[in-house]
């Protein structure tokens, strides 16, 4: 068993964050929604679509089946390079279950709230944000069932392509990037992501959908990702940047993250972590979501 006290993050939370911060829109779109009438959107002719240079080749798409180019390290190369940088695959398979807790903080929309992720292998999480006056929402996946729970929305459970892809994101060893969980893995370009050359990894999850992955080229890495899921306000893009990499007992974590959806930016900085002390009942839905499920 091993905890920590000081500032750091398990590298796997920045997957798991990415309902929550939907829940957590939702709940606020709502509120304002209850409060305030929005002025209606200006109207714009459609722009004209984009032309490249003559004889220029479209950009490849998630559906294409295109090779890594050969000036470029595979997908898989970066990938383990990166688990290697962080500590290695036997350091991240040490552990069965953490406890990260931290702040966040909604820019623009004057909420900070206190953030607590538990998760447990194989595929067990749940979210909690307390945001003082408004109360706390809940974001969760206990191996079968996805829910989420706010004073604003109420229970929810999830269904469909969103309860597929909370399943996706609740995979507690998903830095391991196993392959049997994508259909496509390619190294797309160098490019440049938060001013730092980076690779541009696209990774084609099975279930469907693409989510890019950038990887420092200097240090192997993650700098962010570029992600999009499913919510009741239909699919959304989430930006991810990743900072503050810290090293703490065998592991090398992102203790800071800054996600932008929706226009709205929203920071994650986790102040403590505790591996391997969660217990089982902490994935037990409470009644009010008991009541939904047949």
């Amino acid at each position: 068993m091993s905890s920590v006290t000081a500032p750091c993050g398990r590298a796997a939370w920045r997957c798991r964050i990415a309902p929550v911060f939907l829940v957590l829109l939702i709940s606020v779109a709502t509120l304002a929604a209850q409060t305030t009438k929005p002025a209606p959107a200006p109207k714009q002719a459609p722009s004209p679509p984009k032309q490249g240079p003559a004889g220029a080749k479209p950009s490849p798409t998630a559906n294409d089946k295109v090779a890594e180019r050969a000036d470029l390290p595979s997908a898989r190369s970066i990938i383990d390079r990166y688990v290697k940088a962080i500590g290695g695959r036997a350091a991240i398979l040490a552990h069965t279950s953490s406890h990260a807790s931290g702040t966040i903080t909604m820019s623009g929309a004057e909420i900070t709230g206190m953030l607590d992720t538990y998760n447990a292998k194989p595929d067990k999480s749940v979210q909690k944000i307390d945001l003082g006056g408004i109360g706390v929402v809940y974001e969760a996946f206990d191996g079968v069932h996805g829910w989420s729970l706010s004073p604003i929305t109420g229970p929810m459970l999830t269904q469909g392509k969103e309860l597929e892809e909370k399943k996706f994101d609740a995979d507690f060893y998903s830095d391991l990037h196993e392959e049997g969980r994508y259909t496509s893995m390619k190294t797309v370009e160098k490019t440049t992501f938060e001013g730092r050359p980076c690779y541009k990894v696209s990774l084609v999850r099975k279930e469907g959908g693409e989510d890019v992955e950038f990887y420092d080229v200097e240090t192997g890495l993650r700098a962010g990702a570029t992600l999009t899921r499913e919510s009741q306000m239909g699919p959304v893009t989430i930006t991810q940047v990743h900072s503050d990499y810290k090293k703490f007992g065998d592991l090398l974590v992102a203790t800071t993250m800054k996600q932008t959806a929706m226009g709205v930016e929203q920071l994650l900085k986790i102040t403590s972590i505790e591996f391997d002390t969660v217990a089982p009942s902490i994935f037990e839905p409470p009644a009010p979501i008991k009541a939904l499920i047949k």
